[in-house]
């Protein structure tokens, strides 16, 4: 398999881990945008939250939890963006699953989530669509 992440799993490419259990591997971001800017990944491969089960992306969030915990003992940041590029058109570059965890700090120059695009649309329009829901 061509998939770097699947390389950095199986120790082909080296990484600055920062936790690892059975089904997680989370390690620092080789370009980071933030101190302690940390990827954490199945290890199982999947491009997106649709190739995995529930239980599977139920696991990968408690250690995102644990990850977060860790980086909050070491580092100190004031709070955390964390999330995921999903496809292509949402950014997401390589093509493994992944979720970012960016500690922040007071006064870093960083925005919130909705900072990332601004396309808005009628709400009410769009809600018509989940009134059935």
């Amino acid at each position: 398999m061509d998939c770097v992440f699947c390389k950095i799993v199986n120790g082909d490419i080296p990484a600055h881990k920062v936790f690892e259990d059975e089904d997680s591997l989370a390690f620092l971001d080789v370009k980071p945008h933030t101190k302690g800017h940390t990827v954490v990944i199945p290890k199982k491969h999947g491009e997106t939250v649709f190739e995995y089960n529930n239980d599977e992306l139920k696991e990968l969030m408690i250690d995102v939890k644990k990850v977060m915990a860790l980086l909050q003992e070491k580092l100190s940041p004031n709070g955390f963006n964390v999330g995921w590029n999903h496809n292509t058109a949402g950014g997401q570059v390589v093509p493994h699953l992944h979720i970012h965890i960016m500690p922040r700090y007071n006064g870093d120059g960083g925005g919130s989530m909705h900072s990332i695009v601004n396309n808005p649309s009628d709400v009410k329009e769009v809600g018509k669509l989940f009134d059935d829901n």
